[in-house]
């Protein structure tokens, strides 16, 4: 399973992905994590609001910082 985070590294996207390392750790899933700054790569996702969560290259979140339970939630919806 591929991880990225969007958007700068302010500190809602630091809790987003702790929340989702979280998530896929209680999955017992295997992840790499990649964190996505640069301002063309967010915006070639299409997102519109950041943080935004991109798993796999599908955007399952944007603009918000998911739960670890959220994120549970979704990325049972993606396996």
């Amino acid at each position: 399973m591929e991880v990225k985070i969007l958007g700068p590294m302010t500190k809602d996207a630091e809790k987003l992905l702790q929340n989702t390392a979280i998530a896929i750790k209680k999955l017992k899933q295997k992840a790499s994590f990649e964190k996505v700054c640069d301002v063309r790569k967010v915006f070639s996702y299409g997102v519109m609001a950041i943080p935004a969560l991109v798993i796999d290259e599908t955007v399952i979140s944007a603009g918000t910082v998911l739960s670890v339970e959220e994120a549970v939630k979704l990325i049972q919806q993606i396996l």
